[in-house]
């Protein structure tokens, strides 16, 4: 099974669509196999972290702010000084993740939570492709 998941991001963070990914894979009917979620951007990448304390989701973010700031020596700046290091940000995370389906449910753990991590300063409408193969 394949499906489209949109979500609008309002800047740098992590979004997370966990709900709407397990909603979607509990509707399809299957026990067991494999969902794989890849988005559709180079400017945006998908990540399980902790959902349980909103401090993780923000030290991510600091990181990233230092290790790939706005205003590096970037020769790449046609689309704004965001853009470059949204793209280095992308190169050291994923842009795919697969997550096994186990007796209906797919197996996270406790407090793992499935994001869309958002590189960009502004506003922008976000392709997760989902495909879940299994019996």
């Amino acid at each position: 099974m394949t499906h489209s998941l949109s979500t609008t991001t309002n800047g740098p963070g992590l979004y997370e669509i966990t709900e709407s990914v397990v909603n979607w894979c509990q509707q399809q009917g299957l026990q067991f196999g494999l969902l794989t979620l890849f988005i559709r951007h180079t400017s945006a990448s998908l990540t399980i972290q902790e959902n349980a304390d909103p401090d993780v989701c923000l030290d991510l973010q600091d990181f990233f702010n230092r290790i790939a700031p706005h205003h590096g020596p970037y020769r790449h700046s046609a689309e704004g000084p965001d853009d470059m290091p949204a793209h280095i940000r992308t190169a050291l995370t994923q842009t795919q993740l697969t997550i096994p389906l186990h007796q209906g449910h797919l197996a996270l753990g406790t407090w793992q939570g499935i994001y869309v991590f958002e590189h960009r300063d502004h506003q922008q409408r976000r392709q997760v492709a989902m495909h879940l193969m299994g019996e």
